[in-house]
């Protein structure tokens, strides 16, 4: 077998597998969404508040649309590398401080939390840490991983200072400015933290379909 039919044939096995994994947290995503629906609890915007929601489902989006441009054999374009890299390192913030400050507080049932979590971010590292799909983030680009995190944080602390929702207990306004303040420093530090791991992954060639030598995105 040739090294080029071998290449295609891990490509097809992995795109298969994103496209897959992204369709099953989907499903996961909008199946839960319709049990809270049949409880009488159906606003969305309550829903996707949760950073969970919202990163599981992003990154769902970006890693099957990777998934489908492997199988038709197209590159990345360094775009989507740029918000792959940016969901990732969001994921890995939700694994953290799901597993340290918030462990089964949540709504969803204990399989459900433990895909969200644990399984789909593990999997999201993993691939973007082994497939060489990836082009190389340029560390100058290190900031755009506040952006997203910033205005969801916003938005959250405004609804809770109007309608009293917040999707998480640390983000209570009774907690006080200082305790507030505190949680989104940390959240914020750990985002920067996260983004860096997943910056310097991006320079790994990767053990699937390693890349050749190609100048950072």
């Amino acid at each position: 077998m040739d090294l080029d039919t071998t290449h295609r044939r891990v490509a097809i096995a992995v795109g298969t597998a994103r496209v897959a994994v992204s369709a099953v947290v989907v499903v996961l995503l909008m199946l839960t969404y319709v049990e809270r629906i049949a409880v009488g609890d159906s606003n969305p915007f309550d829903y996707f508040g949760y950073f969970t929601n919202q990163t599981n489902l992003l990154m769902s989006v970006l890693l099957g649309g990777a998934g489908v441009l492997m199988l038709l054999g197209r590159p990345a374009p360094a775009w989507l590398a740029t918000a792959r890299g940016v969901a990732t390192a969001c994921l890995l913030v939700v694994a953290v401080v799901y597993n340290s400050l918030i462990p089964g507080t949540g709504t969803a049932p204990a399989w459900v939390s433990a895909v969200l979590h644990v399984v789909f971010p593990a999997l999201a590292l993993l691939d973007w840490l082994l497939v060489g799909d990836r082009h190389r983030l340029r560390w100058r680009s290190w900031w755009i991983v506040l952006p997203y995190p910033v205005v969801w944080l916003v938005v959250v602390l405004v609804r809770g200072a109007t309608d009293g929702w917040v999707p998480y207990g640390f983000l209570l306004p009774e907690r006080g400015v200082a305790s507030l303040a505190a949680h989104c420093v940390g959240l914020l530090v750990a985002l920067v933290a996260a983004g860096a791991v997943v910056w310097a992954g991006s320079r790994l060639r990767g053990t699937l379909l390693p890349r050749s030598s190609r100048r950072p995105a």
